[in-house]
Parts: structure tokens; C-alpha cells; sequence
């Protein structure tokens, strides 16, 4: 009998960016998906509200409810056994009160299954992570360009590309760490900003957009495998193009129906 995988918890992200070793992560939101992820052996699974854009078809990650988040949770909470599973607190979840954030992250491990969440936003939610990291609710931030707040930015460009910026990304990092974060999320930032801040906090900052010298890098799924097509950041590595092969697919089995080809007779009852 095979002996199970290690389990990851918030402790071994925290140990791997003592010991140099780089953590990988990639979103899911269903029960297929994120077990393919886990059998692969990514450490964490986030279920990110990008399901707005990725599953929903919506343009921004605004819309999102809490509902949903515990329901895309759950369904990957299922699959998961090594990865730690993370589920994004959705916007208004969390910004109205810390009370707000306190119950509705327990929403995302009691309903959700999720074993950490994470939140958007610099040193203002400190407090925030306090609060839930008291009551044992895990929280990772997440800092630099902050989807939910794309009507406040008005653009998806990268931040930290002034000096007051980027003291404000580091000083963030640092709040969230002294209230309990045990890891960050860094998006679309310069590299070097990516360094400084990596260097500025023992915990692990987990990078997207934001260059190799974080202690760990995050993806989004459906865009590294070609799947999501409507447009492609420039950060996004495409492993492989699914979305191009599910068409040629659905292509031949629809010429094989019309032509009489399938069903075989080795197909057939």
C-alpha cells in the first residue's frame, strides 16, 4: 500500500521559504480540476473569485457573491488531499467589518471546506487579519494591483512603478505579517519590487506578475492551460493550448456523428 502524500499546511509554506524552496499554486473551482491539480502535486489550490471571469463570463471579479465562493469551495474541498486549500473572501465579504470578515470566513472553512482564505488589500484590513487569525481562521493577503478594486484603479496597469507606491506595497507586506498573515499574494508589480518585498517579510510571498525572485508563483489555471482566451496577460506562461485541442475535438467527433462513424460496433450494445 502506497503511503499518502504529506499533508501541506500553512506551516510547510513557511518552512519551504526558510529552506529556499519554491511553492507552486494554481486555481480551481471544481471537484475535477482540483484533483487533477492535487495528483500533480501543486501545494496550494486556490479557489480564486477569478471564477467570475474564468467560469462566469463576467468582466471584473466584482460580482462575485459569498455564496458562490462557498460553493466552488466546497466543491474542491472534496478533491484536495495534500494541497492546503485556500478560498478568496469575495468583495464586500470583508471590507464592511471585521465581524463580517470573521463570519463569513468561517463560512469558507466550515461550509467551504477551504483550510485558509485570503484577502485583497494592504495595511487598512490589519486588523482584520488579526481578528480572524484569533478565532483560527488562516489568512493569506494580497497586495500590489488588487483585482476588486479595478473601479477605483480604473486599469489593470502594474503598481509600484513610482517610489511612493512601492514603500506603501513593503509597508502593507509588513502590516499583514505583524497581524498574522501567514503568506502573501503579490500581483503585477515590477521583479525588483518583487525582491524587496520577498526580502522584507519571513513569510512566503507567493508571486504572480511580480518576477522570480518571490518564494513562490500562482497561476490561473484555465489561462497557463489556454483555456481562457478572451485575453492573456503578459505574465501568463501557456503550458499547453486546451482550448485550441477541445475544439479540434469536438470538431471530429461532430463529423463523426454526421458521417456515421461513431458509434462503432465496438461502441454500441
Amino acid at each position: 500500500m502506497s503511503a499518502q502524500p504529506t499533508k501541506v499546511t500553512t506551516a510547510t509554506l513557511r518552512a519551504r521559504k526558510g529552506a529556499q524552496q519554491r511553492i507552486t499554486a494554481l486555481t480551481a473551482y471544481d471537484f475535477t480540476f482540483a484533483g487533477l491539480l492535487d495528483e500533480a502535486g501543486v501545494d496550494v489550490v486556490l479557489v480564486g473569485d477569478s471564477v467570475a471571469t474564468v467560469m462566469q463570463g463576467r468582466d471584473t471579479t466584482v460580482p462575485v457573491t459569498m455564496d458562490q465562493m462557498v460553493y466552488h469551495c466546497e466543491l474542491v474541498g472534496r478533491a484536495v488531499k495534500r494541497a492546503l486549500v485556500v478560498g478568496d473572501l469575495p468583495f464586500l465579504s470583508y471590507q464592511v467589518s471585521a465581524e463580517d470578515a470573521l463570519r463569513n470566513g468561517g463560512r469558507l472553512l466550515k461550509e467551504g471546506l477551504a483550510e485558509a482564505v485570503k484577502l485583497e488589500g494592504g495595511a487598512e484590513f490589519a486588523p482584520t487579519v488579526q481578528r480572524l487569525g484569533t478565532a483560527g481562521i488562516p489568512v493569506s493577503g494580497h497586495i500590489g494591483l488588487t483585482p476588486q478594486s479595478i473601479h477605483q484603479f480604473g486599469s489593470y496597469r502594474a503598481r509600484g512603478q513610482d517610489a511612493g507606491e512601492r514603500a506603501r506595497i513593503v509597508d502593507d507586506a509588513r502590516a499583514l505579517e505583524q497581524a498574522g498573515a501567514f503568506a502573501l499574494v503579490l500581483e503585477k508589480v515590477p521583479s525588483e519590487l518583487g525582491r524587496e518585498v520577498a526580502a522584507a517579510v519571513s513569510i512566503p510571498v507567493i508571486g504572480i506578475g511580480a518576477g522570480p525572485h518571490v518564494d513562490g508563483q500562482v497561476l490561473v489555471t484555465h489561462d497557463m492551460l489556454g483555456l481562457f482566451t478572451r485575453f492573456r496577460p503578459r505574465f501568463v506562461r501557456r503550458y499547453r493550448e486546451l482550448g485550441k485541442e477541445i475544439g479540434d475535438a469536438v470538431r471530429e467527433y461532430c463529423r463523426d456523428v454526421q458521417q456515421g462513424k461513431f458509434p462503432n460496433d465496438g461502441e454500441s450494445y
